[in-house]
């Protein structure tokens, strides 16, 4: 659109730069011309608003609008609020009266939200125009003065003053121009017939009609009148009223009626017979929506009416005669359309974060919910409620605006995730609702600390364990999420005598194994106390501590110790001797156990166990139970022998003790070379599998002898064990009598 004039260009400038800026309702106001230029400024947005230029990007500073996101653009460096693409105030807004750009500027850090309502301001870029570029009259040579002939006028797309219109009829004599006044807009444009035609004079006549809108500067529109003066047909139809208003639901169904229109021709015949038609309008299009019967003049419903899209429908009716030529009149339909609730609330939800920290303060907000209805009245007044009972609540802070915010304390552990439904309910009857599901997910915080299941675990290991083996595994919970539930172990470090208790065990950080770190001696440490603590990966991280009792369980990892041995036995005689006195510190029970070895092949052995109890001087050697048991086992076993072995066995010992008698006497009857000896040691007792004996010195005697000093002789034996006592013994009787060489050990065992 051009402009032209110096007084223009200072009135479009005064307009562009216009912004006015008033507090009403927490509401900043600004207004912008339509068609303004890139970069226009519109206010200083930042500053009405109370911000400060540099928290404007550390607090997110945002405009949302509802499907005018790119009009408007705000300058971050300078908090200024400039156009940034084209703003047409008819595409806008078609022809409503008020057109404002409704913008939602968000800061975080704390959260607010400023409501900003910028008026487009309407400016003369559209001219008026007509249905059509020419229109056709015909009109009789016997119409009488002061007829009127009705025009269809001009519409002009934008409003106020720029869309008031004033008509002017080129300079002619026959015809003046009838503009209705401005209460009376609904009424055509009339022709006023103010000389007589003569057809033989002027059959045609040219006029041309301009209308001028009232916007500075102004602009015209203009149409051509062919007028064609006819002969004879001299009557038009005439309406009974030139206004008809009606009333009309919406989603009225089709062929609904709407009015029978009626319109007299007081012509005969053909010139009386009336057709009605829509007259052309080039604000609408009415035969989409509605169709007229031409021979009843009945209007119907031909399509979908809805109230939302046009509220008031205009419709220029044509009524024409079949003279010839014919005649037209004409009448306006006003249709009100009548709101039904047949829109359900729109919801809009906007999300200001993925998630809420589950510390987060009460009254946080979370989301800001817009609703609208496209319909009126009760209709279009909607509220909204939340389902279900959750921690959060809906606050309604504009008209038609929520916010969504925190009500009661969260936990995540209990609850990690809501979905809410969102209900918006207008008050029509019956009521139409919308609902919308959104989910909020509750951030985890480190408030739970690592738990073990019991606070002590008790563990048995085997002494001499390897190197680096697992003894135990322990394992804490978290009831946090993500790195909040990251459980490490480690040991609470202390010592174990001298020594670090990490030199004895381990813990692997992720896994909670515990490991002996070297081989445990049940001797040494039979229990080993200590606490192993698990820290989750939180900031700050939280820990607990479990306690572990390791037992050492011993194993037979300790040969008996070896006291020095008192006795010894001859290699080929089995003659058992002691290698030293014996006195009060020796065991008073002792155990020798002989082997006696062949040298055949393969070897065979046997055994002999010899008991010892060592008694003090002058006491009776007493033989304990368990030599008389054997001592009795033994007598039964030769009641079974041949009766002649035995008087043969008696008389060999009988001859043998008179022989050992007449040695000693022999003897001891040689003089004494020493003194007498001093009290005898300890009687020697011993005892066998095949009875006892004792060998008892009360007084040292002097064992004659030509060469070497005196010995102490224990005793020299060679049991004889009755054949079929056991295998072993047979073993043993054979090592000791047979033609063999054998070989005799003593071993020697505390009897303690």
């Amino acid at each position: 659109v051009l402009y032209s004039g110096q007084g223009t260009k200072h009135l479009l400038l005064s307009v562009l730069f216009l912004a006015v800026w008033e507090a009403e309702s927490g509401q900043v106001h600004y207004s912008v011309p339509e068609e303004a230029k890139h970069g226009t400024f519109v206010g200083r947005i930042a500053q009405d608003l109370g911000l400060e230029l540099t928290e404007l990007v550390p607090r997110l500073f945002r405009v949302a609008s509802k499907g005018h996101e790119d009009l408007l653009e705000v300058n971050l460096q300078n908090g200024i609020l400039f156009v940034n693409s084209r703003i047409d105030r008819e595409e806008l807004c078609v022809r409503s009266a008020e057109c404002s750009i409704h913008l939602e500027v968000i800061v975080d850090r704390p959260l607010q939200v400023f409501h900003v309502e910028v008026e487009v301001k309407d400016i003369n870029d559209n001219p008026p125009v007509f249905p059509a570029a020419q229109k056709n009259l015909f009109v009789s040579e016997t119409r009488a003065l002061d007829s009127h002939f009705s025009l269809e006028g001009a519409s002009d797309a934008d409003i106020g003053a720029n869309a008031l219109l004033t008509y002017r009829l080129s300079p002619n004599e026959y015809f003046s121009l009838l503009v209705p006044t401005n209460d009376d807009q609904v009424k055509p444009l009339q022709l006023v017939l103010k000389k007589p035609l003569d057809r033989e004079v002027a059959s045609e006549l040219l006029l041309v009609l301009q209308a001028t809108d009232g916007g500075k500067p102004e602009l015209t529109g203009s149409t051509e009148l062919h007028i064609t003066v006819l002969d004879v047909n001299d009557n038009a139809p005439v309406f009974d009223k030139a206004v008809y208003r009606v009333k009309l639901l919406e989603n009225s169904r089709n062929g609904t009626l709407v009015i029978r229109l009626n319109a007299s021709d007081l012509d005969e015949g053909s010139n009386s017979h009336i057709l009605y038609s829509f007259a052309a309008d080039v604000s609408s299009n009415p035969e989409a929506f509605f169709r007229i019967d031409s021979a009843s003049g009945e209007i119907k419903v031909n399509g979908k009416i809805d109230f939302e899209e046009t509220k008031l429908w205009k419709l220029q009716i044509e009524a024409v005669d079949k003279g010839n030529p014919p005649m037209f009149g004409h009448c306006t339909v006003l249709i009100e359309i009548l709101d039904i609730n047949d829109d359900a609330p729109e919801l809009l939800v906007t999300s200001l974060s993925l998630s809420v920290p589950e510390d987060a303060t009460l009254g946080t907000v979370i989301a800001l919910i817009r609703v609208s209805d496209r319909d009126s009245g009760a209709n279009g007044q909607v509220t909204c409620s939340l389902i279900p009972h959750v921690p959060f609540k809906l606050v309604s802070t504009f008209k038609n605006y929520y916010s969504l915010v925190l009500e009661s304390a969260l936990d995540r552990e209990s609850v990690a995730n809501y979905v809410l439904i969102v209900t918006a309910r207008d008050g029509g009857s019956p009521s139409l609702s919308t609902t919308a599901s959104m989910s909020v997910e509750v951030a985890d915080v480190n408030d739970n600390a690592p738990a073990f299941a019991q606070p002590e675990y008790t563990v048995f290991v085997r002494e001499n364990n390897p190197p680096g083996c697992h003894i135990f595994t322990v394992s804490a919970r978290d009831a946090d999420a993500q790195e909040n539930a990251l459980v490490s172990y480690s040991l609470v470090e202390r010592r174990v005598g001298e020594r670090a208790l990490s030199s004895y065990v381990s813990v692997h950080a992720e896994s909670g194994k515990v490991y002996a770190l070297q081989p445990l001696d049940h001797e040494e440490l039979e229990l080993l106390q200590f606490q192993v603590s698990a820290r989750d990966a939180g900031v700050p991280p939280l820990g607990s501590n479990v306690t572990l009792q390791v037992f050492v369980l011993d194993e037979n990892d300790n040969a008996p110790a070896l006291l020095p041995r008192p006795f010894r036995v001859a290699l080929y005689t089995g003659e058992i001797s002691t290698t030293r006195t014996l006195d009060e510190a020796d065991s008073a029970r002792q155990r020798l156990l002989v082997l006696v070895k062949d040298h055949g092949e393969p070897a065979l052995t046997a055994t002999a166990t010899v008991l010892l109890s060592l008694v003090e001087s002058g006491q009776a050697p007493k033989a304990s139970s368990r030599v008389l048991a054997g001592a009795a086992g033994a007598e039964a076993a030769l009641v079974d022998v041949n009766v002649y072995l035995i008087v043969a066995i008696c008389a060999v010992s009988s001859l043998l003790v008179l022989t050992l008698l007449l040695y000693t006497a022999l003897r001891c009857s040689a003089p004494p070379t020493e003194g007498a000896c001093g009290p005898g040691k300890p009687t020697l007792v011993c005892s066998s599998a095949v009875g006892s004996w004792s060998y008892s010195q009360q007084r040292r005697q002097r064992v004659c002898s030509g060469e070497g000093p005196p010995k102490t002789d224990l005793m020299a034996f060679s049991p004889c064990v009755p054949p079929g006592s056991s295998s072993g013994d047979s073993g043993e009787q054979q090592g000791i009598f047979g033609n063999d060489v054998s070989t005799v050990i003593l071993n020697v065992f505390n009897a303690c």
